[in-house]
């Protein structure tokens, strides 16, 4: 397994630093012309080889050559798999989407273990390159700023990783990540593993900017780092410490966008959002990786846009009626998740709305982005994917401090009235003891980020996930299906070396 995944890597970066890499993220480094470098083994040896290597590792959050991975719409991206096996959604399309919904895992189902494969080689690549960089004579500044990019990058990935499968090997040793011969090794354990993420993402903070604006939106950032820290110390329980990185981060200037709709929309392009604070930058004009195709996968065949764009069509994800009808019917939030959706326009232009429930269909219609008003393809949108915003943030900090207090404060009020009150929907009462507070923070955490990728792991962290698909009829719901089986491969390929997660045969 080792072998096979260190020559990819390999193989896949290089040729990713020299063609791919300026070309994907030309919107990131307006400066960083194309260059024909003859010796791909000399490539991240110079200061231009660098930087491209640097933006090549970010291709993993758009899930690499993956069609729709990474934090895209499609079969392994996280926000469509947190959809899928959680009580946000389901999918018409049957077949293997029914595997997801009931956690019907084993190691030979792709869809749950092709990640595993997909992200370790960028971390082993992103280790080489933080060797590589320390040789190069280039501006301190930036060379700064791209080691603190790489450790964000591959904390990100890890973290991804280490919440689907449990702790796995974070190679941190170049040699060994350059070498395809070297020997698989037994998995860490789980604290081992923490540590190192949290390692990168401290330092990773501690070397970047705030925030990026125009050209470097979609870089990782001092805030990115810090929230992607605060899911790990929220996934091990670690309150105190997740309160305290949500502190920072409150200081750092963000605010939530006056309208719910426009996170979703073209109006977040470029760093304008005050919320985003870490994005897959789309483009509707590009290849099948950096770019939105949420609507196509979502909208039913029937759907006709009001403006008039035209819109591909699939039908396939839903929002459950059960999660649907959670929410207050004057909350904001039903613009982008629809019971009622347009279907055409009569003779005087009047819009023509079907319902969803009584057709019969399986749940609501998760518009969540708005089309892109360029209209340059009508299944690749520019709008940008969110990873990271600041609504999340005060829900996660309100959770924290429930926690840490052992019940609510005045802070973590304020922390989800400002989410509510962007909503429509009245303030919580005073007076919730800890258990009453949780179970309004469950609920919204549903109504505020269904479809951005995190449910998955709040269900695992409220002790929810498999509970979910059991109470939903499943017979597979078993309490080990909180993580992800790894290959069959990874397990075989290593002599045993590397073990199979507990259920898995």
């Amino acid at each position: 397994m080792k072998r096979i995944n260190n020559r990819t890597l390999n193989k896949y970066f290089s040729l990713a630093c020299v063609c791919g890499g300026m070309i994907l993220f030309s919107a990131c480094e307006k400066k960083l012309d194309y260059v024909s470098f003859g010796d791909l083994n000399s490539v991240v040896k110079t200061p231009e080889g660098v930087t491209a290597a640097v933006n090549a590792a970010y291709t993993g959050l758009a899930g690499g050559t993956d069609w729709q991975g990474g934090w895209g719409a499609g079969t392994y991206g996280w926000r469509t798999q947190a959809m899928m096996t959680t009580d946000e959604g389901v999918c018409a399309w049957g077949n293997d989407w029914g595997k997801m919904h009931t956690l019907n895992f084993t190691p030979d189902f792709d869809w749950v273990t092709h990640n595993y494969t997909r992200y370790l080689p960028y971390i082993s690549r992103i280790t080489i390159t933080l060797a590589d960089i320390q040789t190069i004579q280039i501006d301190e500044t930036l060379k700064k700023r791209l080691i603190g990019e790489l450790k964000a990058l591959r904390a990100q990935y890890a973290e991804q990783l280490y919440f689907a499968y449990g702790p796995l090997t974070i190679i941190t040793d170049p040699k060994i990540a350059a070498d395809p011969y070297a020997a698989p090794v037994p998995r860490p354990t789980a604290e081992q593993m923490v540590k190192q993420i949290e390692q990168d993402f401290l330092e990773a903070a501690d070397a970047l900017p705030d925030r990026f604006t125009g050209g470097n939106y979609g870089r990782f950032s001092k805030a990115a780092a810090l929230t992607g820290l605060m899911k790990l110390y929220m996934h091990e329980k670690q309150w105190e410490k997740a309160v305290a990185a949500g502190n920072k981060i409150k200081t750092m200037g963000y605010s939530l966008q006056d309208k719910y709709e426009d996170l979703f929309s073209i109006a977040n392009k470029n760093g304008a959002s005050p919320e985003m604070i870490l994005a897959v930058v789309c483009t509707a004009t590009g290849g099948d990786q950096y770019t939105n195709m949420w609507l196509a996968h979502a909208l039913p065949a029937d759907y006709k846009d009001p403006s008039g764009i035209t819109l591909t069509a699939w039908g396939g994800y839903k929002m459950k009626w059960s999660s649907y009808d959670k929410f207050a019917a004057n909350d904001k939030r039903l613009k982008v998740v629809l019971e009622n959706y347009p279907i055409g326009k009569d003779g005087s232009g009047n819009i023509i709305y079907k319902n969803a429930r009584t057709a019969g269909d399986m749940g609501a219609v998760p518009v969540k982005f708005g089309p892109d008003p360029s209209k340059a393809n009508s299944q690749k949108s520019a709008v940008d994917l969110p990873i990271y915003r600041y609504g999340d943030v005060l829900l996660m900090l309100a959770e924290s401090i429930n926690e840490v207090n052992g019940g609510p404060n005045s802070d973590a009020y304020d922390a989800i009235n400002l989410i509510r009150t962007r909503a429509g929907v009245a303030a919580l009462p005073q007076g919730l003891n800890k258990a009453q507070f949780l179970a309004k923070i469950q609920d919204e955490r549903l109504f505020e980020l269904w479809g951005e990728g995190w449910r998955r792991d709040d269900l695992i962290r409220w002790n929810l996930f498999t509970q979910r698909a059991a109470n939903d009829g499943s017979s597979t719901a078993e309490s080990f299906k909180v993580l992800y089986p790894l290959p069959r491969t990874a397990v075989t390929q290593s002599n045993g070396i590397i073990k199979q997660n507990f259920g898995y045969n």
